[in-house]
């Protein structure tokens, strides 16, 4: 899930949007809301944010350091002018990346999931034994050739490979899969997404690659 956090609403609903058509869930805030919702959100909502990104907003240069005491998620900040006196404000200030708009939400992702991988040291495609797993779109490969995935499905495979060195509970798959505030789908989807994910990954590889504990949650084991 990515949070966006512009003082105007109809950024932060253009983002949503962008972000639903390209199947990621996000979150729009202004700031007063955004310093509310993180100070109150659980773990887990904070675990499933892949992203921050900061738009417009008063004293937008003390978010990051607001941010970091609750995620270590990558923050980009959005520009809408050519200065090098902000962009260097916005770095100095804790941004991960400051990009100039207009920009596309598949951008954000790549580039959100590129400082995920500089920061955790993940080299591009995330590789463990036979299966090859990417962070750009495409499906999983097994021996080199895909394993196609509906969207869903992919989503959670790198998310559970991204977090392999944690359990997953099945709340935080959810916020990350399909936000934070979708009242219209149960938790229990999560468990029809990772039965079939499971199986089809059993069945190209001979083994179990995600391991499941019961009320515990689920974690990737390669």
């Amino acid at each position: 899930m990515y949070v966006v956090v512009d003082s105007r609403n109809s950024v932060t609903e253009g983002y949503m949007a962008g972000f639903a058509r390209e199947g990621f869930a996000s979150l729009g805030l202004d700031s007063s809301d955004f310093k509310d919702w993180l100070s109150s959100a659980s773990d887990d909502d904070i675990d499933a944010v892949q992203g921050f990104i900061l738009g417009e907003l008063d004293e937008r240069p003390a978010f990051p350091d607001i941010i970091r005491s609750h995620s270590r998620a990558p923050i980009i900040a959005l520009s809408e002018e050519r200065s090098l006196d902000q962009t260097l404000e916005l770095f100095t200030a804790g941004a991960d990346d400051v990009v100039r708009k207009p920009v596309h939400t598949r951008e954000i992702v790549a580039r959100s999931d590129a400082i995920w991988r500089r920061t955790n040291q993940v080299e591009k495609p995330a590789t463990t034994g036979r299966l090859q797993v990417f962070f750009n779109g495409r499906d999983p490969e097994i021996d080199g050739k895909p394993l196609p995935l509906p969207r869903r499905e992919r989503h959670i495979l790198e998310h559970l490979v991204k977090n392999a060195s944690r359990r997953v509970t099945k709340g935080q798959l959810f916020n990350a899969i399909y936000g934070l505030f979708n009242d219209q789908l149960d938790e229990t989807v999560i468990e029809g997404h990772m039965s079939k994910l499971r199986k089809k990954l059993r069945q190209a590889l001979g083994h179990d690659v995600i391991d499941s504990k019961r009320f515990i949650g689920y974690r990737f084991v390669g």
